[in-house]
């Protein structure tokens, strides 16, 4: 398996510090308000990454952490005049929802930043102490130029920072970087009462759950620089290791060619994504977009993907598949020659545009070959084999064939179509076809297409 790493900026062969297990750490939300179409991408991207990991055998354990105390979070305190702890439990909860909703894997820990205090408190302190940090009066620094390899993750230039540093009056260095910010309102601590700043949060928490066996650092781009540069720095000053073994970056989300922002008003919330498409179709479309580039999210891409991941399920349903269950805390064990062939691709660093390539030929060939000989039950036995494994991989594919072309139908509009399917089947009983057909034409009007099976009459919505 190969990976790119975003320091190096090359593919490199991928192995782990211990041989038969990874170690992942993901950056995770700011918990002030509802998940995002980006949070939604990194997401989704590396959970890909661990369902492949799964698949060639590797144990994965995989951390994605919860900022829970920020600049943000309290000038939404101020807003709503809501308690921090309120605040960001609803966020969190909201967020994995969503998640779930995108069939992303629960990780095996979700640290959440209020929860290591004390060791963020102890580990500033050290590097207080050893003379890698300093106090101002309105917190405590980090002195970038004590650590000769700072920037060397980024590769930037100190000189064309300016854009991206704040320059507080009385630091020494403009890429100096707050580690503790004074703040009566919260945290005892011997350097004075205050919150930790955002940098030092994910390095102690990366130390505390995994101390230096981190093998992947990922996150989306935007962090490379400043966020996971600093935390590098910290680090090795600290700890004289680096933080991780490979560092990877999944490229911005644009809207209509535009970068995804809230000022732009073009921040889409995967909630409201999930009142109009399923989930499974947003993790699709998220997929097809190799990882690392930038992906540019529009309506016409969406509805093409639709129709690309309607394919997958036409399968399903000419095979008469229900609901497939993920795989649990067990790895993904793979049998079909498809799905190793999937694996190959994806082990090329997420290659998902080979992957799906791929996928997109079997089901072709799956086709014609039923078409040929429609009762061969061994080779349908096969496919359903085939595909289970690939909805385990790509994470997709899971819901019945029947959940996914009724999505966007409620239960009361859904109770009315199957009484008017028992009218439909009545009047056909009595011949009376004219009436029959009049009910079809009348559901048809409403974007619900019957059609007539050996197990029975079965009804869809179609796009208007």
């Amino acid at each position: 398996m190969v990976i790119y790493d975003s320091v190096l900026k090359k593919k490199l062969n991928f192995s782990p510090k211990n041989e038969n297990e990874v170690n992942i750490y993901l950056c995770g939300p700011t918990v002030y308000d509802d998940a995002h179409l980006g949070h939604a991408r990194s997401s989704v991207c590396f959970d890909l990454l661990i369902r492949v990991l799964k698949a060639n055998g590797y144990k994965v354990n995989f951390a994605r952490n919860y900022t829970d105390i920020d600049d943000k979070i309290l000038n939404k305190i101020k807003q709503t005049n809501q308690s921090l702890e309120d605040i960001t439990n609803k966020y969190i909860n909201h967020y994995e929802k969503d998640m779930k909703a995108l069939n992303v894997l629960e990780p095996t820990f979700k640290p959440k930043a209020t929860s290591y205090i004390k060791q963020m408190q102890d580990f500033i302190l050290s590097l207080y102490e050893k003379g890698f940090a300093y106090k101002i009066e309105d917190g405590i620094y980090f002195d970038t130029s004590k650590d000769e390899k700072y920037l060397s993750l980024s590769s930037r230039n100190l000189d064309n920072l300016q854009t991206r540093l704040t320059n507080e009056a009385n630091k020494k260095n403009e890429s100096d970087f707050v580690l503790w910010k004074f703040d009566d309102n919260f945290y005892d601590f011997s350097l004075g009462k205050g919150r930790p700043g955002w940098h030092s949060e994910c390095v102690v928490m990366i130390d505390e759950i995994f101390k230096d066996k981190l093998d992947i650092h990922a996150g989306g781009i935007d962090l490379l620089f400043p966020h996971h540069e600093n935390e590098a720095s910290q680090c090795r000053c600290e700890k004289n290791y680096e933080l991780a073994s490979y560092w990877m970056h999944n490229g911005f989300v644009k809207i209509d060619g535009e970068k995804m922002s809230k000022s732009l008003n073009n921040s889409f919330f995967v909630k409201d994504m999930l009142e109009n498409f399923s989930g499974e179709l947003i993790r699709f479309y998220l997929l097809s977009s190799h990882y690392r580039s930038h992906f540019n999210y529009t309506l016409e891409d969406l509805e093409s993907a639709k129709k690309r991941l309607d394919k997958f399920y036409r399968l399903k349903q000419r095979l008469n598949l229900l609901e497939f269950d993920d795989f649990d805390k067990n790895n993904i064990n793979l049998k079909t020659n498809i799905s190793k062939d999937i694996l190959s691709a994806l082990n090329d660093d997420l290659n998902t545009s080979k992957a799906l390539a791929l996928l997109d030929e079997f089901i072709k060939e799956a086709n014609l070959n039923l078409d040929k000989n429609s009762k061969d039950k061994d080779y349908k036995l096969q496919l359903e084999q085939s595909l289970k494994e690939l909805s385990m991989v790509f994470g997709f594919g899971f819901m019945s064939f029947i959940d996914y072309f009724q999505f966007g139908v409620n239960e009361e509009e859904k109770d009315y179509i199957n009484k008017q399917i028992l009218l439909r089947n009545e009047a056909k009983k009595n011949k009376d076809y004219a009436l029959a057909d009049k009910i079809r034409d009348e559901l048809a009007s409403k974007n619900i297409l019957l059609s007539d099976t050996i197990n029975g009459v079965i009804w869809e919505k179609i796009n208007a």
